[in-house]
């Protein structure tokens, strides 16, 4: 992330760097193309008025809160939003915690009390489909007519469509879900990825020759089961692997987990962080008759995951 991006959660007063700012708003999960066209629409209204640029989001999720636990499929959790918003060239991110006083706040109370008195926004950036406050009863129009009274103005942002389908979290979501990659890749811009803490595991994949770096993701990610040709990054280190992501069917049938293999590599990174990017789609995970039937189907996994790797260079 670069190092002057201000990341600021809950502030009582407008963050210094981002005084009488020019806010995009919205959850900013994945911070998909059509995120992007709402915080490019920002940023070029703040080169108009000599204005900081910033992003104004809600952690958690606001569906996660009104459940009472995490339900979202969440494409990036904040350390991946924050980092995925600072690639956006805006100056910072503010992060309200979404709790029972801010759901309980009605409309109104949220545009004077957060936007003109915490913030201090000079313009608000939002799309058409923005609802907030108690009951979602806000609306981009009750934005635009109460900022015009409080002295900031509001642009309300065109949803990003292609073939007849709205770019959003939801569509890249279902995506995902059906292993779908090319559409979620086409809709976020850029590769799906994850982030995790590689872990221990039960050194299977290293007595069947393939030790894997494991990964526990979310429990409610709800990427497709299946073999991946992927990318991970360790550090500055950008490597070729295989990862199966799923609950070993010819093994345990076990808790959802990602597993590894990476090609050409020996080193011990339990500990570090790691993140996999998604390239394709091998296959769906399946269950075998034998471990000499899984090792059969691995070696022809890594092989087919070069291929694609070479290909996609």
């Amino acid at each position: 992330m670069h190092s002057s991006f201000v990341v600021s959660v809950d502030p009582a007063a407008p963050p210094p760097a981002l005084r009488r700012a020019v806010y995009a708003i919205g959850n900013f999960d994945g911070v998909h193309r059509g995120h992007q066209a709402v915080l490019a629409q920002a940023r070029k209204l703040a080169e108009s008025l000599g204005a900081p640029s910033a992003a104004l989001t809600f952690e958690p999720h606001p569906a996660d809160f009104f459940a009472g636990r995490p339900v979202v499929f969440r494409l990036t959790p904040f350390a991946e939003k924050a980092a995925a918003l600072a690639k956006c060239a805006l100056t910072g991110v503010v992060s309200l915690t979404f709790d029972a006083e801010l759901a309980s706040l009605p409309a109104e109370a949220f545009i004077a009390e957060v936007l003109k008195r915490r913030l201090d926004l000079a313009a608000l950036v939002v799309g058409a489909d923005f609802h907030f406050g108690k009951g979602r009863s806000g609306s981009p129009q009750l934005l635009q007519r109460i900022g015009e009274a409080l002295d900031f103005r509001v642009e309300i942002a065109d949803k990003v469509e292609e073939g007849g389908e709205v770019i959003s979290s939801t569509a890249i979501r279902r995506a995902l879900e059906r292993g779908d990659l090319a559409v979620a890749e086409h809709m976020l811009g850029r590769r799906y990825a994850v982030s995790g803490e590689v872990r221990g595991g039960q050194k299977l994949g290293r007595t069947l020759g393939v030790p894997t770096a494991n990964i526990a993701l979310a429990p409610t990610n709800r990427l497709a089961f299946g073999v991946y040709a992927v990318k991970a990054r360790l550090g500055e280190r950008l490597l070729g692997g295989v990862a199966s992501f799923g609950v070993r069917p010819t093994v345990d049938n076990g808790a959802p987990l990602l597993e590894t293999f990476l090609f050409d590599f020996a080193e011990d990174i339990y500990g570090q962080a790691m993140t996999v990017e998604f390239v394709e789609r091998i296959r769906p995970e399946l269950k075998f008759d034998s471990l000499e039937a899984l090792k059969a189907a691995m070696a022809d996994d890594i092989a087919a995951a070069r291929r694609i790797l070479r290909a996609a260079e």
